[in-house]
């Protein structure tokens, strides 16, 4: 038996008769940019959020580039970031031409460390873009005090926690504005690139819509430079039947969770750690590993597949070796790196599969207990 990292064929399946009739509809109606389709989804997207509006774009990266212009931060701007997230989130500061300036995480939860982002406030510091990375929310409330003190504007990267809760609220409105990617592997996944901005601030919302617009409100008419990004009516259409999916696929991902740290809590390796405060959307399911390399090949060898999220921290690549940070200046990013693993998680694995992968995992481990 094969464990797939994620299913994305078992999710069409599932609702292949709604997203062929959503594709047919959009087909059928000759409207291939903006229209209707993309109206409906963000109105839904933007109450399930509880944020008062959603601007549809091309994809992730381009929600934060699309914020940080829109808030009018550029050269020599400073912009805190989380050390250890995915390169995109660097990426969209650097666009506008910004400095990142990493923060390191807290250990348990991986998420950027509130109390190591008031030390590196400065004059030039702009804004505060924490990644709720693997699905859990980063710890907002401080941080929301801190941007509020100092005059800094919140942006919030999303990508990965669709429908996760930050004491009760769902993440999508605490901040700024939010930027949300749907990746086709993310919880809620187009068939393709797209990603969204959500926001209370109708100013932004104007501002991020006439800029993914060619920086334009009324054709042929631009007031500012802008962009071509904007959400195709063919994902919007398939992102609204699966928005209406989404809390139960990812009730389907907190049981695997649970199962897993159930079943895997004195197996040796470093799982999860949840806030009491946080309803993570488990979008990875993430450990860590001191022996990884020894353990991928042992699941491989069973069957299953991992991924690791991610190998290389982006202060170590080369596309930011002009910030100069050598190997050792983010030792918290750097051991992350060395360790962490992602295990198999969806909303269609199996009861049989969960129990493989633990099955698996405990082999590893009472194997090197034995050597």
């Amino acid at each position: 038996m094969t464990i797939k990292f994620l299913d994305l064929e078992a999710a069409h399946e599932e609702l292949s008769s709604e997203i062929d009739a959503a594709l047919r509809r959009v087909v059928r109606s000759g409207q291939f940019i903006h229209g209707p389709e993309v109206e409906s989804f963000e109105t839904a997207f933007a109450a399930y959020c509880e944020a008062r509006h959603c601007i549809g774009v091309g994809n992730g990266l381009d929600a934060l580039h699309l914020i940080l212009r829109a808030l009018e931060i550029g050269p020599g701007d400073e912009v805190i970031v989380s050390s250890n997230t995915f390169i995109a989130t660097w990426l969209a500061v650097t666009m506008v031409g910004a400095i990142p300036i990493p923060v390191e995480p807290d250990p348990d939860t991986h998420n950027i460390d509130p109390r190591r982002v008031a030390n590196a406030i400065t004059s030039r510091t702009k804004a505060i873009l924490p990644t709720h990375l693997y699905g859990q929310p980063a710890d907002l409330d401080p941080l929301l005090e801190l941007a509020k003190h100092h005059g800094l504007r919140l942006v919030e990267d999303a990508a990965q926690a669709h429908g996760a809760r930050y004491k009760e609220r769902r993440i999508g409105g605490h901040g700024d504005a939010v930027a949300w990617s749907f990746y086709p592997g993310k919880n809620l996944g187009a068939l393709g690139d797209g990603g969204a901005v959500t926001t209370d601030d109708p100013k932004i919302a104007e501002r991020v819509r006439m800029l993914g617009n060619y920086g334009s409100r009324t054709k042929y008419v631009n007031p500012v430079r802008g962009y071509n990004s904007r959400l195709d009516p063919v994902h919007a259409a398939v992102l609204s039947v699966k928005l209406r999916h989404l809390d139960e696929w990812n009730a389907r991902r907190v049981a695997v969770a649970g199962h897993y740290s159930r079943q895997l809590a004195d197996s040796g390796l470093g799982l999860p750690v949840v806030p009491d405060w946080a309803d993570p959307a488990w979008h990875l399911y993430v450990v860590r590993a001191p022996h990884r390399q020894a353990l991928v090949d042992h699941l491989r060898e069973a069957g299953v597949q991992t991924l690791i999220h991610y190998p290389i921290p982006p202060h170590l690549q080369a596309a930011y070796a002009d910030l100069g940070l050598a190997r050792g200046s983010l030792p918290i990013a750097e051991q992350l790196a060395t360790e962490v693993l992602s295990l198999p998680i969806g909303p269609h694995m199996s009861a049989a599969e969960v129990d493989a992968v633990e099955a698996a995992v405990q082999a590893f481990y009472a194997d090197e207990a034995a050597r």
